[in-house]
């Protein structure tokens, strides 16, 4: 029953990532619904760690460039930053060298690499989001780190046609008004969600004709990140210190707001449980609340995290996980 849950009944499990020895960058993780798996790209320690929900044990796939770029005035050493779920095999968006890469989803084998930028563009030109999208067979990347001041070099989305999944090719550039942020793919309407950092807009883009389908605005100008509820048709929208939720069967209109504390980043939905996660890394918070069907919230718990762990992936059965930059590991969330 929505609301009869207490923060007492979670807890948090921290998973320690291997070789890290202090601050690692992360930024966006994924889950593998096929394999149980979470891939987390380890950035500045040059690998991308591999989760296994079951058993908690780690698998490192290593060798991944680094590279020193510099970020807010000083220089710091990034590697792989991003990640995405094709068709048996995972995407990996490296900040480090400019790189998209492919990883064996099953034997996590390292394979093709593809240069997306000159690594000397710096982290304006490098790889940010990395998305696949199934209902084409492409891979779709943003550019840039929007919240870190740095707007994308071009403004546009690169799409990758990956219809033979081991073998990206360029296949065009979507232009934008500013920084894409933020992603949601909605294979059963065939549509992209992102937020445009410099207008403070959520757009739909139609992934087949790859032009702009609707605006939507959030009301609010501090847009991260985004989540989806498909079957129903609501977009959830971070927005600094509360997610909205958006009514895609009637033009985008606003459903709902839920509070969550301030320094939110990516956030989750699990479409089996009609359930939200927001994990706000100031207020050292993670929100879990129900979704009804008029796309309205109600508040499941507010778990205590750590200050800084933001950005979380739904996994199976009520798990959830959520990064821990500071100290360089994961906190796997569970139901008791």
């Amino acid at each position: 029953m929505a609301g009869s849950t207490t923060a007492s009944n979670y807890e948090l499990k921290p998973l320690s990532l291997p070789g890290a020895t202090g601050v690692v960058t992360l930024d966006y993780f994924a889950y593998d619904r096929s394999t149980g798996k979470l891939w987390v790209p380890a950035s500045n320690t040059g690998s991308v760690d591999v989760i296994d929900q079951t058993t908690d044990a780690v698998s490192q796939v290593t060798g991944f460039q680094t590279g020193e770029v510099e970020l807010r005035g000083r220089k710091v050493v990034l590697g792989p930053t991003a990640v995405s779920v094709g068709d048996g095999v995972v995407y990996i968006g490296n900040r480090g060298d400019s790189t998209l890469c492919v990883i064996d989803a099953h034997s996590l084998e390292r394979e093709e690499c593809l240069q997306v930028a000159p690594p000397s563009a710096g982290p304006a030109a490098a790889p940010d989001g990395v998305v696949y999208v199934a209902a084409t067979r492409e891979l779709w990347i943003t550019t840039g780190a929007p919240p870190l001041a740095i707007s994308s070099a071009d403004k546009s989305i690169q799409v990758f046609d990956a219809s033979d999944p081991r073998h990206l090719k360029l296949k065009t550039k979507i232009p934008l008004d500013g920084s894409a942020e933020g992603y949601a793919v909605d294979n059963q309407r065939g549509l992209f969600y992102t937020n445009v950092e410099e207008t403070g807009k959520t757009v739909a883009i139609d992934v087949r004709s790859h032009k702009l389908a609707a605006t939507w605005n959030a009301g609010s100008a501090e847009l991260q990140g985004l989540a989806l509820d498909s079957a129903r048709g609501f977009l959830f929208v971070a927005c600094g210190d509360h997610v909205v939720s958006l009514d895609l069967s009637h033009n985008g209109t606003i459903t709902d707001s839920i509070q969550t504390g301030p320094g939110l980043d990516n956030i989750d939905y699990s479409p089996e449980r009609k359930v939200l996660y927001a994990a706000a890394s100031l207020a050292a918070t993670l929100t879990i609340a129900d979704v009804d069907d008029h796309g309205k919230f109600h508040l499941n718990a507010t778990v205590a995290t750590i200050k800084g762990a933001r950005g979380v992936v739904a996994g199976k059965g009520g798990t959830a996980y959520l990064i821990d930059p500071a100290e360089g590991r994961i906190l796997k969330l569970t139901h008791k």
